[in-house]
């Protein structure tokens, strides 16, 4: 096949892919499950969050005359909550403590962190059940288990009056369009699994409440889940559920004996914690909801999170396998498997039926089937689980930390390291951009987030760089253009079935161009699990809803705040009890807080000082580009978008001259006369009308006050109280000397900007945000006479343009823009802050070899041509088609 063609690229018209991108936002088509009784509720005590907040009150021994009880003051409970949630140590604040009058000055009920471990453990309840120790013999040697029930752990996470509003009872399908032909996936229950089980559980108990559970394991330690709008960090929406043991089994001298006890010591463990939901699962339990209602309800494990070692472990698999499909390590490059997902479960059941054949038959039989022979696997007796499909997608290491990593590896090997690193220190700031100054090539112990970092310009580092040996690089920029298209669309909280189809076209795409690498002798095959299981993610979405419901980077965070920051606290001498009740502490501390918040939430709504806005920032428009599913699906990024600007200017006084000077607003005042005449006459339809009009305007005013930065915030993404607070930003300052006394290059970022009446995508052209500024309140009265007061603008925006957007090109799809020029100036105008959609990366023609000259900060006015990014963040992404 000719490498030059479109035939590889698999692009899409941009209209057709804006088509599909506006209806993973759009209203969806429900369908309910058929059984009108599935959730159905068997009690109804009618309580409520406030009711149970009452209750909590009243068990702490909050009254009027004391508010922060069991705690003397505010001072008191605050000073505690810094202590367990902040402070720097237990024997760091007693020290603090001691110093004299400490205690007197701030009021404190507490002299030692000791004691106030004390008032914690007695005088604060916790709906989270404690930590039991259990014991676990494997190969002769037993070990301690510190767990928690599980039972009593869904009944904390189910009875939480905080999640009630965010509980699903029973599976739904949505549907894009009205004839319910085009799926759509986002919360676990619009997949086709719980839908599926549902069904199964109708037949024999009808009225049944799923729960499924997600499962999280990282060496040391078991996390439960709930559902993706509770599990968030944040919405205390997890529950540790153990502390698994860490042993070597140094006394095994084998070393495959070794690892075969070791994974049978990590069942065991399982098997034991997990026990309660054989039964549970199977004949359903009555639980009680934070909203009151009682329920029949069967907790199953639907989804395992890990990375791959753990997800090999779980599966009894041998390393370099697939732990979802058959596939072995020397068949993983082999597409067929693309059409298989999941290994015969009958096949494994049976091989495990041979253990009454005595060990060698048993291992024998494990090896033909190629699984470990583990005695007991947790999930053997669990009803309604298919431990295979439960394995889901790892963004964090299949992709990031794996696919990624490869790819950076591979561009080195092809490209050599100057001109990479040369093209990274180069490219322009912009929000969400880091900047590697030092290049990319020589970073050690590289992030997930790192990598993400990388990845908002990873493509514009080779477009238009050389090949070796004159091979045509159109193939690597395919591939790698097709890598990352299948990063941004897999972590979409929305799909579609014609989103899954771009997923699956981007890694088909790939799989057609990769041969470049083994060409240039960087790779012999492709056979790695990571790149591998890609193939599985369409299938785990249409089970289980989009990615972000089962995300390793929670689960990853979560190990850091639940185990090594408990181990951090301990003496590190039988380190598992102080670990379990330095957990217990912080709940209850986080716990008592949320109780305080929701008092004081309360009071303000009571007395109606809640405000739309904090003291310090004005919102100057709210716009949405679509609106809000009327079944409560999550919008797309970017959806709900607010602008926030400063109450007051970073400058107060500019003349036109500083801002011709120092912020290369060159033409200021005659883009301003422009602007004032077409509000004055907005009948004006000619070129010369407009310049005549324009130059009888005269402005009353010498300074403007001037805004440094443009904030963007989304309201609320997904519609469960958890949106980003900023989701972007736009600079434009000039050059400043430092608190250090450094010079700091001035910023003017790019943008996307309403261009005339159009609304839509192809409407937006990109702009260079020089001055942002607001004319005199009395001036704009005296400039625009005829317009009302709501009509007046506010926030203005000097603007440099680009040509208007064309068609992407057909090998890395990016758009390419130039500067717009009259004769030899700069064309530029002005317009309204809210006209500004989102701020927007550009990427340098660097040409073969980048000039040396260009810097960071002189390259938007050093380099000719630019192409447009869509990788800066997954919002512009699906916004830049």
């Amino acid at each position: 096949m000719d490498e030059d063609t479109d035939e590889q690229t698999g692009s899409l018209d941009p209209h057709e892919r804006h088509g599909i991108e506006s209806r993973t936002s759009s209203k969806t088509s429900l369908e309910h499950f058929p059984s009108h009784r599935a959730g159905e509720v068997l009690e109804d005590h009618g309580a409520g969050p406030d009711s149970e907040c009452k209750a909590y009150a009243v068990s702490v021994g909050i009254t009027d005359e004391k508010p922060f009880a069991p705690f003397k003051s505010k001072l008191d409970w605050e000073f505690a909550r810094w202590a367990k949630m902040r402070g720097p140590g237990a024997t760091a604040v007693t020290d603090l403590l001691k110093i004299e009058n400490v205690i007197d000055l701030l009021g404190l009920s507490y002299k030692t962190s000791q004691q106030l471990d004390q008032l914690i453990d007695q005088k604060l309840p916790s709906k989270r059940p404690h930590f039991n120790r259990y014991e676990i013999t494997v190969a002769g040697e037993a070990f301690e288990v510190f767990a928690r029930d599980i039972v009593q752990c869904l009944q904390a996470l189910w009875g939480d009056p905080e999640f009630a509003p965010l509980l699903v009872i029973a599976p739904e399908w949505h549907y894009a369009d009205a004839n319910k032909t085009i799926r759509v996936y986002f919360d676990m229950h619009t997949g086709k699994w719980w839908w599926a089980t549902q069904k199964e559980i109708e037949k024999t108990h009808p009225g049944a409440t799923i729960i499924p559970l997600i499962i999280s394991s990282d060496k040391t330690q078991l996390t439960l889940f709930g559902s993706k709008a509770a599990y968030l960090p944040s919405r205390r929406g997890q529950i540790l559920l153990a502390y698994l043991p860490t042993s070597s089994l140094g006394h095994i001298k084998n070393k495959s004996a070794r690892r075969r006890a070791l994974a049978n010591l990590f069942h065991a463990c399982m098997k034991c914690i997990l026990a309660p939901l054989k039964d549970a699962g199977e004949n359903g339990m009555r639980m009680l909801s934070g909203d009151g209602k009682v329920r029949r309800c069967h907790p199953i494990l639907a989804v395992y999170v890990g990375d791959y070692p753990e997800q090999l472990l779980v599966t009894c698999r041998k390393t370099g396998d697939c732990p979802k499909c058959p596939a072995l390590l020397d068949e993983l490059d082999n597409l067929m498997w693309g059409l298989r997902h999941l290994r015969n479960l009958n096949e494994v059941h049976e091989t495990l039926s041979t253990r009454d054949e005595g060990p060698a038959a048993f291992t024998r039989a494990c090896k033909e089937v190629h699984m470990r022979p583990i005695i007991e696997p947790f999930w053997e007796d669990l009803p309604y689980v298919n431990i295979f499909a439960a394995i889901t997608p790892d963004i964090l290491h299949q992709l990031y930390q794996g696919v990624i990593k490869h790819v950076m590896s591979w561009l080195k090997a092809a490209y050599g390291t100057e001109e990479i690193d040369a093209r990274c220190r180069r490219f322009p700031p912009n929000h969400h951009i880091r900047l590697f100054m030092k290049g990319i090539t020589s970073l050690r112990k590289v992030t997930g987030k790192m990598h993400a970092d990388i990845c908002r310009f990873l493509l514009g580092l080779i477009i238009g760089l050389p090949l070796r040996g004159g091979l045509s690089p159109v193939r690597m920029v395919r591939a790698v253009r097709a890598l990352l298209d299948f990063l941004y669309l897999a972590q979409y909280p929305v799909h579609t079935d014609e989103t899954l189809r771009l997923l699956n076209d981007a890694l088909a795409r790939f799989h057609a161009n990769k041969q470049i690498f083994k060409d240039l002798g960087i790779r012999e095959h492709f056979n790695f699990p990571k790149l591998h299981a890609l193939w599985h993610y369409i299938f785990s979405i249409t089970r289980f809803g989009t990615t972000d419901n089962y995300d390793t980077q929670y689960s990853e965070r979560l190990h850091i705040d639940l185990a090594k920051d408990a181990y951090r606290a301990t003496n590190h001498k039988d380190e598992y009890p102080q670990m379990t009740d330095w957990l217990l502490r912080k709940e209850k501390i986080e716990q008592y807080d949320a109780f305080c918040r929701w008092r004081e939430e309360t009071q303000q709504s009571h007395s109606g000082q809640l405000g739309d806005n904090p003291p310090e920032s004005v919102g100057i428009t709210g716009a949405s580009s679509s609106t809000s599913r009327n079944t409560g699906a999550p919008q797309v990024p970017g959806e709900r978008l607010r602008i926030t600007m400063a109450r007051y200017p970073s400058v107060k006084a500019v003349t036109f001259e500083t801002a011709a000077r120092e912020y290369g607003a060159t033409y200021l005042r005659s883009a301003l006369a422009r602007f004032i005449a077409l509000r004055r006459y907005p009948d004006i339809h000619s070129a010369s009308e407009l310049e005549r009009r324009a130059s009888r305007v005269h402005f009353g005013f010498r300074t403007l006050p001037v805004w440094h930065r443009i904030k963007f915030k989304l309201e609320d993404i997904l519609g469960f109280g958890i949106g980003d607070d900023c989701a972007d930003a736009i600079h434009a300052q000039p050059k400043r000397t430092n608190k250090r006394g450094r010079q700091v290059p001035g910023r003017f970022d790019t943008a996307l900007v309403k261009d005339g009446d159009r609304s839509s995508d192809p409407g937006r052209r990109v702009g260079q945000v020089r001055l942002v500024f607001k004319i005199p309140r009395d001036s704009l009265h005296d400039l625009l006479p005829d317009v009302a007061d709501q009509d007046l603008p506010s926030h203005l925006a000097y603007i440099e343009w680009f040509s208007p957007f064309t068609r992407p090109d057909p090998n890395h799809g990016l758009y390419k823009v130039t500067r717009t020029l009259q004769g030899t100036q700069r064309l530029a105008s002005i317009v309204e802050v809210q006209d500004i959609h989102r701020s927007c990366h550009l990427w340098p023609d660097f040409g073969p070899v980048v000039p040396r000259h260009w810097t960071s900060s002189n390259v938007l006015d050093c380099s000719t041509a630019f192409y447009v990014s869509p990788f800066s963040d997954r919002a512009a992404y699906q916004t830049i088609i």
